[in-house]
């Protein structure tokens, strides 16, 4: 429930007080001194679905739509009229008012020193949680990041038509991106020459790195969500804390991987993982964009209402049309995924299929690992690496020899298997570890 507080003309009392009365508001009255004009505040209780509709109501009898206005949270109501109300307000659309959710949508944005500050540790504890492989630490670098103000800030100014809060929340999302990677290319930079990361490491060996470089559809679900939840609940006038993690959660750790990429040199890396920030924070817009516009907010005048209608069809448009375009990088990365994952099934497949034949009963399966020449999509395979486990004291059978035995430098048992329909025409070299199991 929200307490309302309006300065009104004392020549409008009589308006006010009609209007208050046929919704069934209980008030109170108070003549104001301070004013040139004669003036009144007017005070009174609604549920929070009511407010705007009420605010809107008030603004028809001529107020001024900028007067004075306060709109704060109250805990308790003791009264029959408004137990009234509430039932009466209940079946509309659990929202705040627009005037909440714009004064809301620009608390959720610090200050823009601290914006600045905050935005820079964010990234760099999550480049160094990266390095690090830790996602305690890469979870804890989303905690601090300021980043949910700005991106709910541009859709908010978008469909009330509030031009200022448009443009400050697309200058910082801008800001925050580009001081996110020139902060976590210098870092991962300063790492790297004095020695505190081993500068041959392999980046692809990193799992916290390797999901951010090989982003598949379902990172695209994981913006989707992030957004849809940060309008519900600006909406909504609860906490945003626990989804502005969610909204970093997607945007944080690629910027650290595309400082990394950078650092090392990968273009390769720095290229993917910039795509997965650029898709992820054009997802977060249009599905805040689509929330808002969907739960009803507009601007209080019809012209205003005409130009937001205008301006976010535009903007979806052009947002829609950059994430299928940026998506499809995301496509060939589930397409990717999907290949090698069948061309792995397939593998196996046939190395059990080798196994099950009676001469090998005492052989064990262990692993089968297939490497691959490149680190981003279209993966080829270049050595498949089967583990087989065989009684303590005893020698192995030559099974390698069973599937098309080849000469090889990697070991002394290689062999050379199909590679099928998915991986183009490549082969793939195959090599056989033997180890002795206890029976």
């Amino acid at each position: 429930m929200r307490l309302v507080e309006v300065l009104i003309p004392k020549r409008k009392r009589e308006a006010v007080e009609e209007v208050l009365e046929d919704e069934g508001i209980d008030y109170t009255l108070v003549e104001e001194g301070s004013h040139d004009e004669p003036s009144v505040v007017v005070t009174f209780p609604l549920p929070t679905p009511a407010v705007e509709s009420i605010l809107d109501d008030l603004r028809e009898t001529g107020i001024d739509e900028d007067s004075y206005t306060v709109i704060v949270e109250a805990e308790t109501v003791v009264s029959d009229r408004y137990d009234d109300l509430e039932q009466r307000y209940a079946q509309n659309t659990a929202r705040i008012s627009r005037e909440e959710m714009q004064a809301r949508a620009k608390d959720l944005t610090p200050r823009f020193s601290t914006y600045l500050v905050m935005t820079i540790m964010s990234v760099i504890v999550a480049t160094a949680g990266l390095l690090l492989d830790s996602p305690a630490v890469v979870v804890g670098s989303m905690v601090i990041a300021p980043l949910i103000g700005p991106a709910l800030g541009a859709s908010v100014g978008t469909v009330i038509n509030d031009q200022a809060l448009f443009w400050r929340g697309i200058k910082l999302q801008a800001i925050g991106l580009g001081i996110g990677v020139v902060t976590a290319a210098v870092f991962a930079i300063a790492v790297r020459q004095v020695g505190l990361v081993s500068p041959m490491i392999d980046l692809f060996a990193i799992s916290e790195i390797e999901g951010r470089v090989r982003p598949d559809l379902l990172s695209l679900v994981i913006a989707i969500g992030a957004g849809v939840a940060g309008a519900w609940t600006l909406t909504a006038g609860t906490s945003a804390a626990l989804v502005g993690v969610m909204i970093a959660a997607a945007l944080v750790p690629p910027l650290g991987v595309v400082g990394i990429g950078i650092a090392w040199g990968r273009p390769e890396v720095a290229i993917a993982a910039g795509v997965l920030v650029l898709v992820n924070i054009l997802a977060i817009n249009v599905t805040s964009l689509a929330v808002l516009w969907q739960k009803g907010y507009r601007p209080e005048n019809w012209f205003g209402a005409d130009e937001a209608r205008v301006a976010t069809r535009r903007r979806a448009i052009a947002l829609v049309v950059a994430i299928v375009a940026l998506s499809t990088f995301l496509g060939v990365v589930s397409y990717d995924t999907y290949r090698t994952g069948a061309y792995e099934e397939d593998v196996t497949d046939d190395v059990t299929a080798v196994l099950e034949s009676p001469e090998y009963a005492e052989l064990t399966l262990i692993d089968v690992t297939v490497e691959y020449t490149d680190p981003v999509p279209l993966r080829q395979p270049e050595r498949v690496v089967v583990t087989i486990g065989h009684p303590v004291g005893t020698d192995p059978p030559p099974v390698a020899e069973e599937i098309q035995p080849r000469d090889s430098v990697y070991a002394e048992s290689a062999i050379h298997l199909p590679t099928g329909p998915l991986i183009d025409s490549h082969r793939a070299d195959v090599v056989v570890r033997y180890t002795e199991q206890e029976q």
